[in-house]
């Protein structure tokens, strides 16, 4: 906007403008309306400092509270209007980009501190009238009776004018003067406060030392007192105040009356209640929010001995299909709903229920005998969830997965014990959910284990922690080495050697399967240039490389198998990309369309862990691969003579149709050499397992390769 100041210095002095046409009118002074804006410039800067201090500084904004009334600004008025600018204004203009909701808070606190600043301030100025006043009167009171008269009228003016409320009472307690402010705050009628006994306003919320102070001030053990303290209204309602009391003396120091000074802090205490509430409450459902929750879980496991508790972390299962399908505002009724029927089942001593955000909520229960109740508390959630909600005209079910940790108190921290149920939650929703799951300390351990490991993957692969073992793959015929499988290892600083069955999932997962799929792509096509280079005599070795199903749907997959071809200098009839039959299953022609491209190029296709899918077999002739590799399954009936003719029978049919289509044969697992007779009169082609080699380093492939050829 045109007409912001710039810079914070000219937003504190918007500010100060305002705040100075604001009292200026009922601030008794003889400087101009500007001068008098200058004088205000300081305090609103020191009213900005305080407002963004780390910790908020209570003597600051009652020193500022101070200074307004040095500035002559001593009309009740004066200090209303003041309150009301800074409650509108200073975070406004001076607030700067902070939180908004955290700035709030700290300006009404501000407010308090300012409130509380002048009416002390006025007090001091009060009793320094009041002590000349009855000076003036002890030492001459006939000589200067006009001058008592003079300060008696200022006297009464300050005391009734005041914008605090102020009582004067003997030592017996019985009120003698009250002002008009006192006299409001108490409801209007003087009658209600004047001539009562201070022993008669006693509050339930008294705090216990409240009138042990009061009585060591009337027997002159003391000279004042400050407390917050509450008071019954004549209608019932109830009035909080920070009460000043302090004791008065005469000049020979015999104490005569009590002096007390009121602030009215009830709406300032309710809007602290009502800001107190919005932060530990969801805006959405009205539950507890994460952060309340996580104050009633802290203090029920740091209760005593013997005391134990149980907690409920639930998932709505398929959530996310009602926002997608109905939209958000449908979800959040469905949110809405679910969390009155969660309340619902937790309404027992010591049972909570809150949302920690999204479809998530938390339900906990303590005692004695959580291990029943929390079972309990677990069943009535899913039969609280079993009945249909209706939204939008529509029944909705819903389903949930949820996770239980009980135990005793004192043993983990609150974190460890939302870690254990949020891993026990999904532990349930993995296995279908609509169901419920109790913690198991092993299982928790696995998966922080797998959430390391998926942490680390990134910063392995820039360390260079991974590195490849290669299996030969024989040819059942003459029994030589034409290739070998590229198999991917994490050297794990902590964990030690990890297979690609415990990290390929986390790749996926994560989409470093790319990434690292290429490394390892380009360190095979190396190490098969390498071995070609090296060893011309030997002939030609193949490698074969995985390709998971992310990588399959990678648009760069071409690009990038070419750019490393070339650059490391190898054929494209040296690679082979093993595909797993599951990837291809149903697989239309843009997902086929850049396997045809290799396969156009020279780069061998072969479909991996053939039969374990269910592919139809008359879509092999669509599809561009060249090799079939059986899974190890079809191998295991093979291990003794004689073979299981079921499997024979299977594996002969696979290898008459696979050659029928010009696809060559490979089969894994093979251990013994019974397998290999009986795959070797079958008619398969190569093979690869234990019975010939395990994996291992690329120089002891060619020790295999050469043995082969000179034997």
């Amino acid at each position: 906007m045109s007409g912001e100041p710039d810079g914070p210095e000219g937003r504190v002095r918007r500010f100060a403008t305002i705040w100075s046409r604001a009292i200026f009118p009922v601030t008794a002074t003889s400087l101009t309306r500007p001068e008098f804006e200058q004088q205000l410039v300081p305090l609103a800067r020191r009213l900005r400092t305080a407002l963004h201090e780390r910790i908020f500084d209570a003597a600051e904004g009652q020193a500022i509270g101070a200074a307004l009334v040095g500035t002559h600004c001593t009309d009740p008025e004066a200090l209303s209007r003041t309150l009301d600018c800074v409650d509108a204004y200073l975070v406004l203009y001076c607030g700067d980009d902070g939180p908004r909701e955290e700035l709030r808070a700290r300006c009404a606190r501000l407010q308090h501190a300012v409130a509380a600043g002048f009416a002390a301030a006025l007090r001091e100025r009060t009793l320094a009238e009041q002590e000349a006043i009855s000076g003036a009167a002890l030492s001459a009171r006939s000589a200067v009776a006009e001058a008592l008269h003079a300060s008696e009228a200022r006297f009464r003016a300050v005391f009734h004018g005041a914008a605090i409320g102020i009582g004067i009472a003997d030592l017996t307690g019985t009120v003698l003067e009250v002002n008009d402010a006192l006299i409001r705050m108490f409801g209007g009628l003087e009658n209600q406060v004047r001539g009562r006994n201070v022993a008669e306003w006693t509050h339930p919320d008294d705090s216990p030392h409240v009138w042990k102070l009061y009585e060591e001030l009337v027997r002159g053990e003391r000279e004042h007192y400050r407390v917050e303290k509450a008071f019954y209204r004549p209608d019932g309602t109830v009035l909080w105040t920070n009460l000043t009391v302090s004791l008065l003396r005469d000049a020979d120091g015999v104490p005569q009356y009590q002096l007390a000074l009121m602030e009215d802090t009830t709406e300032r205490r309710l809007l602290n209640l009502r800001l107190r509430y919005e932060a530990t409450h969801d805006a959405l459902t009205g539950l507890p929010n994460r952060t309340l929750f996580f104050e009633r879980l802290e203090k029920a496991l740091a209760a005593g001995d013997g005391a134990r508790f149980g907690l409920c972390y639930l998932d709505l299962d398929g959530f996310k299909t009602v926002n997608d399908s109905l939209g958000h505002a449908a979800g959040d009724r469905l949110l809405v709903e679910v969390a009155d029927r969660l309340q619902s089942c937790a309404t027992a001593p010591g049972e909570m229920v809150a949302r920690l955000g999204g479809d998530e909520f938390v339900a906990l229960t303590t005692g004695r005998d959580t291990e029943v109740e929390v079972d309990d508390l677990a069943g009535r959630i899913m039969h609280a969830l079993s009945t249909p909600i209706r939204v939008e005209g529509r029944e909705l079910t819903v389903r949930g997965s949820i996770g239980i940790v009980e135990g005793p108190a004192g043993e983990r921290g609150a974190a460890e014990v939302l870690r254990s149920a949020d891993i026990t939650m999904y532990r349930a929703k993995s296995a279908g959910g609509n169901r419920f799951e109790l913690a198991d300390p092993e299982a928790d351990a696995r998966a922080i284990t797998r959430h390391g490991l998926t942490t680390a993957l990134p910063a392995a692969l820039e360390r260079g922690e991974f590195f490849i073992e290669y299996q030969p793959l024989v040819h059942l015929g003459d029994g030589s080495v034409r290739g070998a499988e590229a198999l991917v290892r994490w050297l794990h600083p902590q964990h030690g050697i990890i297979g690609p069955d415990r990290f390929i999932p986390l790749a996926e997962h994560t989409g470093l399967i790319v990434p690292l799929g290429r490394w390892v792509l380009e360190e095979s096509a190396r190490q098969a240039r390498t071995w070609t280079a090296r060893h011309k005599d030997a002939g030609p070795l193949r490698v074969n490389v995985n390709l998971s199903p992310m990588q399959l749907n990678h648009p760069n997959l071409v690009s990038d198998t070419v750019e490393i071809l070339e650059r490391v200098g190898l054929e494209p009839g040296a690679l082979c990309l093993e595909v797993t039959e599951s990837a291809l299953i149903g697989a239309d022609d843009d997902l086929l369309k850049p396997l045809r491209r290799l396969a156009e190029m020279g780069v061998d296709i072969a479909l991996d862990d053939f039969g374990t899918g269910y592919s139809n077999l008359a879509n092999l002739r669509r599809l561009p691969v060249s090799i079939l590799k059986l899974d190890r399954s079809f191998t295991q009936g093979m291990q003794h003579f004689p073979a299981d003719p079921v499997d024979l029978k299977i594996v002969e049919g696979i290898v008459a149709l696979a050659h029928s289509l010009d696809l060559a044969v490979t089969v894994e697992g093979v251990e013994t050499g019974a397998q290999a007779d009986q795959l070797r009169e079958l008619g398969c082609d190569t093979a690869q397992g234990w019975y010939y080699a395990r994996p291992g380093p690329p120089d002891q492939l060619h020790e295999l390769a050469l043995a082969d050829a000179t034997s």
